[in-house]
């Protein structure tokens, strides 16, 4: 038996870019929705009453394992729900835990004076910070922000446990069809860096171009 079965390789192809295109549709839905919950946790934690609350909750998504939480959704929900849509809304709390404490650090990283004008030009709060304060803020911490696109894309293959036909899912389905597992993971590596590599160097650039001063 050949080690490479190249005929072979050309043949799973189509599944194996199905199940790309899940990992995908899974990442980019998840991220948006860790970028918009993330920025309204920062900011309401900034409010009287929520801030030790929202901490206790965003610390026990933060320490708890990605798949115990997949899992526990998905066996919770109803059956009507598609375990897709459970994997991109635990994606995405869980990834808010973190994209809300790096919008916390931007927000903290406005100078004071920045707020101490606002209130003395008796500015409204949604003008304070739809127009002063986030505009600095999401600034600084495009770069960090971006590094968790990256992590949720590489943790997209926990759906796995919940039936996700995702990338890693459908290389181990064909894989253990066709007795050939080394080629089958040896394309969703290669599969991973074509979509990684771009992500990391358009994120470096974005590093370069906003990094603060």
């Amino acid at each position: 038996m050949m080690f490479w079965d190249f005929e072979w390789t050309f043949e799973i192809m189509p599944d194996l870019l199905a199940g790309l295109w899940v990992t995908v549709q899974v990442t980019v839905a998840a991220y948006l929705m860790a970028l918009v919950l993330g920025l309204g946790i920062a900011i309401l934690r900034r409010l009287p009453g929520f801030g030790p609350t929202l901490h206790f909750v965003m610390e026990f998504i933060r320490t708890t394992p990605l798949v115990i939480q997949l899992v526990f959704v998905f066996l919770l929900a109803p059956s009507t729900v598609s375990g897709m849509t459970v994997g991109i809304l635990v994606l995405g709390v869980h990834y808010s835990a973190y994209t809300a404490e790096v919008y916390r650090s931007g927000i903290e990283g406005v100078d004071q004076g920045q707020w101490e004008a606002s209130r003395a030009l008796s500015l409204p709060a949604s003008r304070t910070w739809g127009a002063i304060v986030l505009p600095q803020a999401i600034r600084k911490v495009i770069p960090a922000l971006g590094n968790y696109l990256i992590a949720m894309f590489k943790d997209t293959p926990l759906l796995f446990a919940i039936g996700v036909a995702e990338l890693l899912t459908e290389a181990q389905r064909v894989g253990s069809a066709g007795f050939r597992v080394v080629e089958a993971y040896t394309v969703v590596g290669i599969l991973f860096l074509l979509v990684s590599i771009p992500s990391a160097i358009l994120i470096r650039r974005l590093e370069r171009r906003y990094a603060a001063v």
